[in-house]
């Protein structure tokens, strides 16, 4: 008792001279509504594995080069000859990608349940903040395994910044320290990722407190209950002075339990699966790699591969200040009414819409291969059932097909890239015309190549296109040649007897 009663004179007398003790005993033992159970685990969960990051990062950074000639071999010395090196960043690693899910899904849950309105508003925007630079460290976090998919993610994120208007050239050298992606460029991106944004996340996670204890947490909403400015706060801390249960225990035992099951996911996971990357070594002279960022920016890759070319520039640059305005607008668009989601159906359907596109869009962004194959046209024959009993025609179409390059953005027989549609059936889909129309004038994310292929040229490629209807492909269009305008009224013999090896030869060039 004695030693207790030390220990008490001890904290009094430290709370007296700075006010810590009364802060921290107010946070864990303010009461808090008995209906606030396991929904409300996951803003705990986010700043546990931000915790993580924290101390993982800094043991890190003791061992990390961040230099652009030795960050790369500095990520693969920690994996292979440091003592549990290759662990420590895993958990750096997995650690973010969760500590991102964690933070989405409790947005989502304030979402859901209304929790925004009033008198929660700044908690509201302080949160769409956090979630923002969360968002921005695990990006940056990326930029340091200073892989292929680091280099050519910069590239494109450069690119974006140079299509701001009359800013976009100078922006985009404060982005990369220079011209081009240089030393300069990770060491910029290494004070972002080390300094600025966890300083910038430490701060905001006290605000986010702040917010929280004062507007106090918000309790299971009910049909019936309406926010209204007017009786909110009285009638909520009625209920809560009457039914609420201390934070500690109460509260954070259920924290404690999910936090504990989460961490040792965790560690499951990064035992399992090991390290993220490094990828291919950056080499801004390969044309092999296919740069794919992080799982989390999946939906992103597939938003900008799937963007028509004359409104990209648009989208990009408008779409996601209008979509961060509208977030951090939300409470101040909806201050007040009810908030079960039984009440809000327009807000459910919102969210199921912004959930399944996000779903199907990150699904895109793993299953396809949007960056062509660039050495396809010389490395990839086609197959000789495609021009078995072809005419001469179709024949040289085959082989334009081939020097046409066509084939690094569209597969025939399975092989080729994928960015562009496969042309095994296109004979289905478009007619003659539409063929020729989508050669020379382009369309979608595909070039015009009427510059680039003569009228013959353009003819000979339709022909054989013709052909491909996906069966035993025999030509969907018999005679279609004879029928073009202006050309010889005399038939097209094809020929009957099998390809010989010379006819081989010239179909897989």
């Amino acid at each position: 008792m004695k030693q207790e009663g030390n220990v008490r004179k001890s904290l009094d007398w430290v709370d007296d001279r700075t006010g810590l003790v009364s802060v921290a005993e107010h946070a864990m033992f303010h009461k808090v509504p008995r209906s606030a159970k396991w929904w409300y685990v996951f803003g705990s969960a986010t700043l546990m594995f931000f915790i993580v990051q924290l101390v993982t990062g800094i043991l890190l950074t003791t061992i990390y080069v961040p230099s652009a000639a030795e960050a790369y071999q500095s990520l693969i010395y920690i994996d292979q000859r440091v003592p549990m090196g290759w662990m420590l960043r895993a958990l750096h690693g997995w650690s973010s990608n969760a500590m991102c899910v964690m933070m989405l899904i409790h947005m989502t849950q304030v979402f859901l349940h209304g929790t925004y309105k009033f008198p929660r508003e700044l908690t509201w925007v302080a949160g769409v903040f956090l979630c923002l630079t969360t968002l921005g460290l695990a990006f940056t976090g990326q930029i340091m395994r200073w892989d292929a998919n680091a280099y050519w993610g910069l590239g494109i994120g450069a690119a974006i910044v140079d299509r701001v208007p009359f800013a976009g050239n100078w922006l985009r050298s404060v982005v990369l320290g220079g011209p081009d992606i240089s030393g300069a460029t990770l060491s910029r991106f290494f004070a972002l990722h080390v300094f600025i944004l966890p300083g910038t996340l430490i701060g905001l996670i006290g605000v986010h407190l702040i917010l929280v204890l004062k507007g106090g947490i918000s309790e299971m909403p009910k049909v019936g209950q309406p926010t209204e400015r007017e009786t909110y706060r009285e009638e909520y801390e009625k209920r809560v002075k009457k039914t609420g249960v201390p934070f500690f225990p109460d509260a954070a035992r259920r924290d404690m339990v999910f936090c504990g099951a989460a961490l040792i996911a965790l560690i499951g996971i990064a035992s399992w699966y090991g390290p993220i990357g490094p990828g291919p070594f950056p080499d801004p002279q390969s044309i092999e790699v296919a740069p794919r960022p992080d799982t989390l920016f999946l939906w992103l890759f597939a938003v900008l591969a799937l963007l028509p070319p004359q409104t990209e520039t648009f989208l990009i640059l408008v779409g996601p200040p209008v979509a961060i305005a509208l977030l951090a607008a939300l409470p101040f668009l909806s201050p007040t009414g009810e908030r079960a989601p039984s009440r809000r159906p327009l807000s459910v359907i919102i969210l199921c819409i912004i959930v399944t596109a996000l779903l199907v869009l990150t699904w895109l962004g793993i299953g396809s291969p949007w960056s062509p194959v660039m050495k396809a046209w010389t490395s990839i024959p086609t197959p000789i059932e495609y021009v078995r009993h072809r005419s001469p025609l179709e024949l040289q179409g085959a082989i334009q097909l081939q020097y046409a390059q066509c084939r690094n953005c569209h597969s025939i027989g399975g092989e080729g890239g994928k960015r562009g549609p496969a042309l095994d059936d296109v004979a289905t889909r478009l007619s003659w015309d539409q063929l020729v129309r989508q050669i020379q004038q382009g369309g979608g994310n595909m070039p015009a190549y009427g510059k680039n292929l003569s009228s013959a040229e353009t003819q000979a490629l339709v022909a054989f296109l013709s052909t491909l209807d996906g069966g035993d492909l025999p030509a969907t269009i018999p005679g279609a040649m004879e029928m073009q305008p202006g050309r010889d009224e005399s038939p097209t013999v094809e020929p009957t007897a099998p390809l010989d090896e010379a006819d081989a030869s010239v179909a897989s060039r």
